[in-house]
This record gives C-alpha cells, structure tokens and sequence, in this order.
C-alpha cells in the first residue's frame, strides 16, 4: 500500500528554534514603523504652527512699505519680523517666512538696506535633531536589516531537531512523530502479512524491552525493508511506531548530504543523540541507498561526504548498547547498490521484502483505498484486481482516484465499471489522441495491432486477449492487451518462444497485406532482441551453448563496477550468441508468418472490425472469429 498522506506539521511553541518569530510576527517591524512615522510627523507637522508662509511679491511689497523690521536668510528661505511684531531682537519666533528665487539676491540686499530692514544671515543647514536623526537613521536601518537577515539565515540553517540556528547547521532534520500521534496501524495495511509478521517482534520488544533482556536476548539493531516503489515500506514503518507507541523519528537519506563536507556526518550523530535520549525510539531512514551506496565506485572513486556520511551510520549503529532500545528501520528498492557493510549481522541484521500485491491482496487494497468513496454495485473489485497484474500499492491507489476523477468528467454521482476501465488504460497507456492517425495509417496499424491478436489467440500456452485497439495512447498508435490468468513467478521456454511470436506477429501482417513494413514494429523488435537474448545468454534455453550463464545486458548500478568488471566469455562465443538470438527471431517470425497465413480470413476481418469500431474486447473478437471461420475456434474461448 502506498504512504498515506499526513496531516500538516504545526509547530508547537516548545519545537520553535530560539529567535524564530511566532506566527509569522516580524519583531523589528514595529520599531522601523515608529522610527518611519516619527520622522514623517517631524518634517511634516512639526513647523506646521510656524511663520506664515507669504508670497515673494508680497514680501517685496511690505518691504517697500516699511512694514518688515528684520529678517533672518538662512539661503533661499527667509523668514521674518513685521514693526513691532513678534521677531524682535533676541526672539525666536517670526511673522512671516518665504522662499526667494535665485536671481534676486543682490537686489534684495540692496532693497532690505534701502528701507533700514535689520538683516541676519547664517548657514543653510538643518537642525540639530534633524542632523542627528538623517545621520543615524541610515545605520539603523543597515544594523537592523543585518539582524533580520542573520535571523533568517538561522533559520533556514537550523536543524529540525534541536535547532540552533547556524551553529545547528549540522543537526538533524529528522521529523519526530510524538508517540500518541494518530497514523496507521496493521489493520490498515492490506496485504504484507508476512512482513508484518516480521516486524511485530520489534514493536513488541519496543513495548517491553526488559522482557527480552532478562532473557539475554538481543533485538536486531536494524531492520532493512526491500521492495520495489510503492509497496508500502513508508507505510509499515509508520505502523510499527504507531502500534509500539513509542517516538518515530523519519528522514530521508538525501537530506544528510549537503555540500559542506562533514554535515551529513554531524546530522547523523544528532539524529542518534537525540533518539537515545528518548528512548524506546524508532529511527526510520528512508531512501538508504543515497547514502549507503558500495563505497569507492564509479569514475574517480567515491563521494567523500556520502562516505563520511555511511562511515558515521556504521559507527553509531555499532555504539548501539546491546539493551538499548532502539531500532533502526531502513527502506529502499534497491538492496543491490547498498554497502556491504550495512547488511553485516550487528547492522541491519533483518531484512524484510515487501513483494507486489497478489490478486487476492490487489482486491483488498483496491477496498481500502475504495472506503468512502460511491462505488457501484456492479464494480467487482476482484475482477479488477485480476486485469491489474503487476501493479504496486500506490498504482492502484493511483487507479481509484483516476476512476472517480472520470466519474465526475461525466457528471456521474456514483463510480461504476466503466470507470475503472477508462482508469485502467489510462494508468497503463496514457489518455487517448483523437483523430492522430489518417486513413492510411489508420489500416496499417489496424493490420499490426490484428497480427499481435491473432497470434495470441490461436497459438496454445500464452495469456488469453482481452482487447485489442487501435486508439493512440500516450506514445502508442495501438494496443493489444492480454491478461494473465493468474500471476506468474516463473516462466518456461515454451511461452517465452510463444512471446516472440505474438511480438513479431504485428510486423509479419503488415508484410503480408501490404507486402513491406513499417517503422511501428520498432518497439516489438527491440523487445523481442532484448528477450531472446536474455532466454540465449543468461537462461541457458541454447542448445549449442548449454547451460551457462553469461552475463550480457546486465544492469549495472555503477559506471564504475561496469567498466572494470571483465567480460565472462571471448569473442567466439559472442559470435555464437549473436548466431543463436538471430536463429531464434528468424524462427519466431517464420512461425508468425505461417499463423497468420492460415487465419488470413480472420487477420482482414478483424482489419474491418477495427476500422469501424477502432476497439474491441474478447467477446467481441469471438464472435467475429465464429462469423468468420465455418469451423470451430480451436482454442477455449478467452484464450
């Protein structure tokens, strides 16, 4: 079953980092609001009860008149007294003040002389409280956008747990998960029994760890769960604290590796400081791989931080006291790259391999995720299960919602079969692409997509035809589905050659209406390379070669690994396996090509029924196959 998605994190007042603003509140934005509207309220109404503010004519003009006794120029401003007003000498205050323009300077000198005016002239410049506010104000600002700035870069350099700002740079970001914190249990994970079963001894030594150690028993340090993606490993390790009741500390394997060497090494000893001083505690490392890769691989060697950081893991598992409870849980879908000296007994001592569902546990995930939800009466959830072999937990999670999200397309109040079906291709082949195909093209890859059913319908041993289309679909022009019976864990010869048949059978019809092929059978010839040489070179299904194994094709997870493994055989017997693939591909299209020459009556009726109908499902290709042969189909109908 896939992960289910958590309710999102609040930060409780206790788990905020020393500094961190509460609710988002800026502690330095109500100073810079008061400095700001002091100095608006200064320069804007602090003179407002000042000198009139008269006009430069009119200045002129009471000069003229002999009403003006003395005025003050400090530049372009003037203010001054009227005779007998307030400004007299040794006062403070003026009657009037007004802005002289540039040019009038050596007249109005002459005129305040004229007329016997009193003139004071003193530097232009600002008052004292304005001078110290403009001078410090700046450095102010520069001071307190530096601590903000600080602030923030403590923040986002802290660590999860323990914070610290940027001295806990190198503390852990693992998530803690509080014992009595609602989440899955068991009972809601479908399938995994036998997993389950593994892991309960853990939550039940983390219940009652003294109950073992009186006994002298020792509980694995690390539990490793193997699976492919979307098998529920994330999920399980959130059962396993939930059920244990204790504290579950998760976090991904990446987020150890920063660019600063030594980080991750620092987080990890962090992480484990922290969950010895809650113990009982669950420590969930997902994503292993990232950093517990084999150690000095690939092109120049390894990376020295992702060493450092697999080095520290490795020491602080072994510095486990052997009573102590603590239990490491560790997931990846790839155990093939991981050190060896991770999977050593005293490390990860357990391994727990989730598998892909079976039918009977697809049907019970497919319930799961179904709760809730207005299915209909006539979707049969086990019939669903059984046309989606091979799909994980979260695909078929994936397959619920894309049946209700088409459900409410059609303004449909509740899920019905068509759904899942619509669902189903769409998860498997992408959404169709109306009107792709001209008419050419759309009889040629009617013709392919034909060959392919007839060879899976007439030959013996091959999984039954459930539909065949000529819709395009994500990157494909058509389909032709089969669908197994039952899952399959092991495959013999027989249907393997039976495979690449039905492989090359889509190219073997164009050849024989058209007489040439096409680019569409690029994909089937790359398969049916790949297959044959899987069944020649590492299935031993040569003759001439016997059984040997040889190791061509092979993924490697390193570059490295890659080119200084030797290769296991000489060139001769390259030759041979390139002799043997080519024999068994010219052998499955000669038998392709005489199929379909013995059902041609059937291969362009169902050319027809797919230019008309452009799909059609099992039923529908038996009853075509009966109108078109007098004699009996000779294969069980849904083969």
């Amino acid at each position: 079953m896939p992960d289910q998605e958590q309710p999102p994190h609040k930060t409780s007042p206790q788990d905020r980092q020393p500094g961190q603003p509460q609710d988002g509140h800026n502690p330095y934005l109500l100073p810079l609001l008061l400095i700001a509207f002091t100095v608006y309220y200064l320069t804007n109404f602090a003179l407002v009860d000042g000198p009139e503010q008269i006009s430069y004519s009119q200045f002129v003009e009471e000069v003229s008149t002999n009403r003006v006794e003395s005025v003050l120029i400090k530049g372009r401003d003037v203010r001054g007294s009227y005779q007998g007003g307030a400004g007299v000498e040794g006062r403070s205050s003026y009657d009037f003040r007004v802005t002289i323009p540039e040019l009038e300077g050596e007249r109005l000198l002459l005129l305040l002389e004229e007329h016997d005016v009193t003139v004071d002239v003193r530097a232009d410049q600002a008052p004292y409280w304005q001078q110290l506010l403009f001078g410090f104000l700046p450095w102010l600002l520069i001071i307190g956008l530096f601590i903000w700035s600080s602030r923030a870069l403590r923040r986002s350099l802290g660590g999860g747990v323990g914070g610290g700002g940027v001295y806990g740079f190198g503390r852990s970001r693992a998530r803690r998960q509080a014992p009595d914190a609602d989440g899955p249990r068991f009972d809601d994970v479908a399938n995994l029994e036998s997993a389950k079963a593994d892991l309960w001894e853990v939550v039940d030594y983390l219940k009652d760890p003294e109950r073992y150690s009186e006994l002298g028993a020792k509980m694995p340090k690390g539990v490793l769960m193997m699976g492919a993606p979307g098998t529920g490993k994330t999920l399980l390790a959130k059962a396993v604290a939930v059920e244990a009741g204790v504290p579950f500390f998760s976090v991904s394997g990446s987020e150890f590796i920063e660019m600063f060497v030594g980080v991750g090494a620092s987080r990890v000893r962090d992480m484990f400081l922290t969950a010895r001083k809650e113990a009982p505690a669950l420590i969930f490392i997902d994503e292993i791989d990232s950093v517990g890769r084999v150690r000095g691989t690939g092109i120049g060697g390894g990376n020295d931080e992702r060493e450092q950081t697999l080095n520290q893991v490795l020491a602080e598992m072994d510095g486990f006291d052997p009573g102590e409870p603590i239990v490491v849980l560790a997931a990846t879908n790839r155990p093939d790259v991981l050190d060896p000296a991770l999977l050593r007994p005293g490390r990860f001592d357990r391994k727990v391999v989730l598998d892909m569902p079976q039918r009977k546990a697809r049907a019970e995930i497919l319930a799961v995720h179904s709760r809730g939800k207005p299915v209909a009466e006539d979707v049969d959830l086990d019939e669903v299960a059984a046309t989606t072999v091979g799909f994980s937990g979260a695909d078929l999670a994936n397959l619920v919602n894309e049946a209700a999200l088409a459900a409410a397309r059609n303004r449909r109040k509740i899920i019905i079969r068509e759904d899942f079906v619509a669902a189903r291709d769409k998860v498997l082949m992408g959404d169709p692409r109306a009107d792709l195909l001209n008419p050419s093209e759309r009889e040629r890859v009617a013709c392919h997509e034909a060959g392919h059913a007839i060879a899976a319908w007439f030959q013996e041993g091959t999984d039954p035809l459930e539909k065949v289309s000529i819709v395009p679909r994500g990157r494909a022009l058509g389909m032709t589905e089969q669908i197994p019976e039952e899952d399959r864990h092991n495959i013999d010869e027989d249907f393997l050659r039976s495979r690449l048949v039905i492989m090359l059978a889509g190219r073997g019809a164009e050849k024989l209406r058209f007489d040439n092929v096409s680019t569409g059978a690029a994909d089937d010839l790359k398969q049916a390379t790949r297959l044959a040489y899987r069944m020649i070179s590492q299935w031993g299904m040569a003759e001439e070669l016997g059984p040997v194994g040889y190791s061509v094709g092979d993924e490697h997870p390193f570059l490295g690994r890659e080119l200084a493994g030797p290769r296991e055989f000489g060139e001769d017997t390259a030759r041979r396996i390139d002799e043997e693939v080519r024999s068994c591909l010219f052998r499955a299209e000669t038998a392709a090509a005489e199929l379909l020459a013995q059902h041609r009556g059937e291969l362009d009726a169902l050319v027809d029924a797919l230019l008309k109908q452009e799909t059609l499902s099992r039923d529908e290709v038996a009853q075509l196959f009966e109108r078109a042969t007098p004699a009996p189909v000779t294969r069980e109908y849904g083969r």
